[in-house]
């Protein structure tokens, strides 16, 4: 096919027919929550997206308590996404010092709660995407089977309802658009998915917020002199909006727009805040957060 192309949801379904097996044993025959077990299929999805290749495909012939406990410390990445523990206290609080055994012997690599801390912002933007751009794709079907399976039968294409997600705090909601497998979507081809599954990340998720001590002033080419020296990149750095203040005054805060949300994680490394130091001037950065 090519990339002007559209995909079926029959052929969607096929392309995607170990990642619906697991997702069906999870929610039919081990009965887990509808919600968690999509968040839980965006992660390992991303996790398999990310190199860990065939993750999902060698569950297939797990037992289902051994998927069960996979799935048991899925839910606890998930849980430590919006945790404010650093990695560090996580190695001394966490049940078995943050080892994900089950998880770490199927991909065969070194996983902990301690990495997914340190790579919070990357996981989150990553499994938001996964969650909307492929899992309220390909598991449609299975959905309505398990939330209306009396009324399965009355919904038209133009259908839509809303899935509360896992944490709900940290992901919200996600809409399903009830298919018709008889017709085209308009998804493009391509890629590993058959269409490509992520978006562009919207600017917030790859905003930092800054803020500077009163009485030491730190100006926009200070800030992304500091960046682009810590990062290794004369282009990490997308755009910087200092306070706006009177010219006699002081900004005490800014807005650091990065290229990726890869380099918010190298920035925190596991951490709320980080303080660094430029030309004798202190400067604090954390995650922004839109507040309406």
């Amino acid at each position: 096919m090519s990339s002007s192309s559209v995909i079926s949801q029959v052929t969607l379904h096929t392309l995607n027919n170990t990642n619906r097996e697991i997702f069906s044993r999870l929610v039919l025959t081990l009965h887990r929550d509808v919600a968690e077990s999509l968040m839980i299929m965006a992660l390992w999805l991303f996790l398999q997206e990310k190199g860990y290749n065939k993750f999902v495909h060698r569950m297939v012939r797990l037992p289902n308590a051994v998927l069960s406990a996979l799935a048991d410390e899925a839910v606890q990445c998930l849980k430590y996404l919006e945790s404010t523990d650093c990695p560090r206290t996580i190695s001394r609080t966490a049940p078995n010092g943050g080892s994900l055994r089950y998880t770490k012997r199927l991909l065969g690599k070194e996983i902990s709660l301690q990495i997914i801390s340190v790579n919070r912002y990357t996981l989150i933007s990553g499994v938001k995407n996964f969650v909307t751009n492929v899992c309220a794709r390909i598991f449609t079907d299975i959905l309505q089977r398990i939330l209306f399976p009396l009324s399965h039968a009355h919904f038209s294409p133009e259908d839509t309802f809303v899935i509360p997600l896992f944490p709900n705090g940290l992901f919200g909601n996600v809409k399903i658009v009830n298919p018709d497998s008889s017709i085209d979507h308009g998804v493009p081809t391509g890629g590993l998915w058959g269409w490509s599954p992520f978006l562009e990340l919207s600017v917030d998720d790859r905003t930092m917020f800054l803020t500077f001590s009163r009485g030491f002033p730190v100006s926009q080419y200070e800030v992304k002199e500091l960046f682009m020296e810590l990062l290794g990149s004369e282009t990490c750095v997308e755009n910087v909006q200092m306070e706006n203040v009177p010219p006699n005054e002081q900004p005490l805060f800014a807005k650091l727009v990065l290229s990726t949300v890869v380099y918010v994680d190298r920035i925190l490394k596991g951490s709320r805040v980080s303080k660094f130091r430029i030309n004798g001037k202190h400067i604090w950065a954390r995650k922004y957060e839109r507040r309406d």
